[in-house]
């Protein structure tokens, strides 16, 4: 800080209450302010945009993630290859995101297409979320 500002502030903390009184008296004179007004109102805060996401939580939603919440060990070969011809991966690649369950396989799909992906994991055996 700034040795001036520092000087103040001790200047400040010394005063005794009638002291700080005449001053608060003297600022209010100096630079036409009225401290009472500010210490008896309460500014209301509110987030910018509240009434924006309350239209758009009305709105239907229109993008979708397909979570793989579950794999039976039985059923990870069929789910395997239904995972490589959803998403294009490769063979190691479809392997490790189905093994990592809980795992987002696709993001930001139509409700349609989310459907029809979660009907065709779960005939393969797998748990399927759609978020």
């Amino acid at each position: 800080m700034n040795t001036k500002i520092d000087n103040i502030i001790d200047n400040l903390k010394s005063l005794t209450l009638l002291e700080a009184a005449e001053l608060v008296k003297k600022i209010e004179e100096t630079f036409d302010v009225d401290a009472s007004l500010a210490s008896q109102t309460q500014p209301i805060v509110m987030p910018l945009g509240t009434e924006n996401s309350t239209a758009n939580e009305i709105e239907e939603k229109t993008e979708f993630d397909v979570i793989l919440e579950e794999v039976p060990a039985a059923k990870k070969i069929a789910i395997l290859k239904v995972v490589r011809s959803m998403t294009g991966l490769g063979l190691k690649e479809a392997k490790d995101l189905v093994e990592s369950a809980p795992k987002a396989i696709k993001e930001g799909i139509t409700k349609e297409s989310s459907e029809e992906m979660k009907k065709q994991l779960e005939d393969a055996g797998a748990t399927v979320a759609i978020k």
